[in-house]
């Protein structure tokens, strides 16, 4: 598993989608890269989302949702726990089924085991 950065790219179901991130620490960087933490990923914008039919109520994923699963057990920075590329969690697209997920963590040298 690798550590995610703030270069990482994460993605809707709808693969178009893609997740501004907003990194909150600034003490650990990989390859001058700011690593994520703990509620980074979380309610942050979707932008490109194709997935939207109003007159059904389809909505776009326009909002992630908590992180699911993919925060490291064991590493923290300042207390927060390092993002792992197996982040995942869900949007706010309509219905409520839809997640955002990791296609690219950023970075290749660093990673961990939990």
């Amino acid at each position: 598993m690798r550590f995610l950065t703030e270069k990482a790219l994460l993605v809707c179901d709808h693969e178009l989608g893609h997740v501004r991130l907003a990194p909150r620490q600034g003490l650990v960087r990989i390859d001058g890269q700011r690593v994520l933490v703990d509620d980074d990923p979380e309610l942050r914008p979707i932008k490109g989302c194709p997935n939207t039919s109003p007159l059904v109520g389809i909505l776009p994923c326009r909002t992630t949702q908590r992180v699911e699963a993919g925060y490291s057990d064991l590493l923290r920075i300042d207390g927060h726990r390092v993002c792992l590329d197996p982040v995942t969690g869900r949007t706010d697209g309509v219905p409520p089924v839809f997640n955002y997920l990791v296609r690219d963590p950023g970075q290749r040298l660093v990673g961990s085991d939990r």
